[in-house]
């Protein structure tokens, strides 16, 4: 202990500057005069600026979440010798208000031993002006208690509103593509749990604001519709008080990229007199169309879609391997335009297709004729994925009114290219909401599909973050196919290192 006079002490100081020295009047040990006229030993034996400050406290941690209580009921995140978490320990003692805290740090202990130690400098006024200064630690002891979020949880009622997703159709693309925004967004922060379902996910919420948020999301980023219910758990009649248990339906829309349409005679005439057999080229906010013959473009929104429903004619699944045997473009001046015409894609070219299927390649040599969009991708010796509409088994009301004279024959969708070195030379990942969920065949099937997708198309990998993957890196890679420009690919520039604390702390630790 020190002491600090701020008072003059008016002693009477010798020619050469000295101080004349008095005895103190406890045990007259000779010191230069203060307003106690005691001694640093005699002085801290009558006085503890510190007697009201406990040196022992109390703070509670629970394990499930790794959070300390900040009383009343507020649980934190804190790290070991934290600002925050020096921060709740000082609030845990009162008697600080009655000093002057001039320094606080962290004294170490072991990180299992459930004991954190504080080291506190203060300084308090005691007899008239004279200021001790004093060095103290204060032990706190961690008690585990759960907090209230983890016990509704242990006691299997943790949730209080439930958003399920579901999209009722064969491919699930889309679906794939909502989990890729939710994660880029971080729209999941505050999920219970998240739970895969048949068609869908379930996602488990405490509050009805936090399950309403990510219903807003899905809204924003994709064409759904919602529906809402609750159900009453308990009534107090003397507070008049209810507990209700929240859920909301979210139907996604039930088409995917790639999928074939066939849209109603009103529904066409509204979105400039569009062909109603065309192809879905994206599903974001709303559903991008194009017609494969002419390059026509319409968007259907999410209202008019709920107004005039459609569904899927011909899922990806049911595509069918083309060979191309010549291709012919179609100019600008040579095509065809009527009045009232929507909008024409130019990123894609018009051209003149003759295809072959390829399990008929040199025993049928009746070429097929094709107005395709594609026209800037194919050329002769390339393969293309199709439908087949004379193999087709389309049951659909709008697509049998329509005259079989209007119908094509083929609609050719995407270039095909090797799916096996594709595959393996794929140096990049996805992150997923849960990465315990078991996937079938259909699933991966389809979750390649998208994976592909995002290769062919830069404006769909916009909305997604794509990491290396640092175990197939050293993958070699086929020449023969890289040697190909058209193979569409994703550069390492559109890649993002993969966050692995195990790499830091290792790092850190040489």
């Amino acid at each position: 202990m020190e002491y600090i006079n701020n008072a003059s002490t008016g002693a009477i100081s010798s020619g050469s500057g000295a101080v004349n020295k008095i005895l103190c009047c406890e045990c007259g040990v000779p010191i230069e005069p203060n307003a106690s006229n005691m001694c640093v030993p005699c002085l801290r034996s009558h006085v503890d600026i510190t007697e009201n400050i406990p040196k022992q406290a109390v703070i509670f941690f629970c394990r499930n979440c790794e959070r300390y209580l900040n009383p009343p009921n507020e649980w934190v995140q804190c790290t070991l010798e934290s600002k925050e978490l020096l921060s709740l320990c000082l609030k845990r003692l009162q008697g600080l208000r009655q000093v002057k805290l001039v320094d606080a740090g962290f004294v170490w202990t072991e990180p299992h031993s459930k004991r954190i130690k504080v080291k506190l400098t203060v300084h308090g006024e005691v007899m008239s002006d004279v200021v001790l200064q004093q060095v103290f630690v204060v032990e706190f002891t961690v008690n585990n208690q759960m907090c209230d979020d983890c016990h509704r949880t242990e006691a299997k009622d943790f949730w209080r509103c439930m958003v399920q997703v579901r999209q009722k159709a064969v491919n699930r693309k889309t679906l794939f593509y909502l989990e890729q925004m939710i994660l880029k967004h971080k729209a999941h922060e505050n999920t219970l749990g998240i739970k895969p379902n048949t068609g869908g996910l379930d996602f488990f919420y405490a509050t009805d604001a936090h399950a309403r948020k990510m219903v807003d999301f899905m809204q924003a980023v994709l064409p759904v519709k919602v529906t809402n219910s609750k159900k009453l758990i308990s009534h107090d009649i003397h507070s008049n008080s209810y507990n209700y248990k929240y859920s909301y339906a979210i139907d996604v829309v039930p088409v995917s990229k790639g999928s074939l349409v066939c849209l109603s005679k009103r529904l066409t005439q509204q979105l400039g007199h569009i062909a109603p057999v065309c192809l879905v080229s994206k599903v974001a906010n709303s559903i991008h169309l194009i017609d494969p013959q002419t390059a026509q473009m319409a968007e259907v929104q999410n209202m008019a879609f709920w107004k005039s429903p459609f569904e899927a004619i011909c899922n990806p699944k049911q595509m069918v391997e083309f060979v191309v045997m010549d291709v012919e473009i179609i100019r600008e001046n040579q095509r065809k335009t009527f009045p009232g015409q929507g909008p024409v894609s130019h990123r894609h070219t018009l051209a003149d297709v003759w295809v072959v299927k390829s399990s008929e390649l040199g025993i049928n040599e009746n070429t097929i004729h094709v107005k395709s969009h594609l026209g800037n991708l194919l050329k002769p010796g390339d393969y293309v994925l199709g439908y087949d509409l004379r193999e087709a088994n389309v049951n659909n009301a709008d697509y049998e009114k329509l005259n079989a004279d209007t119908v094509p024959d083929v609609l050719l969708i995407k270039k095909s290219y090797d799916k096996t070195v594709r595959k393996q030379s794929r140096n990049w990942k996805l992150k997923h909401l849960n990465e315990d969920i078991v996937v079938d065949t259909d699933i991966e099937n389809e979750y390649n599909e998208f994976l592909e997708d995002l290769e062919e198309d830069p404006e769909l990998r916009q909305n997604v973050n794509i990491f290396k993957d640092k175990n197939k890196q050293q993958i070699p890679v086929d020449t023969n196919d890289m040697d190909d420009p058209s193979v569409p690919r994703i550069t390492l520039e559109e890649m993002l290192d993969d966050l692995v604390l195990e790499d830091e702390e290792m790092g850190d630790a040489s």
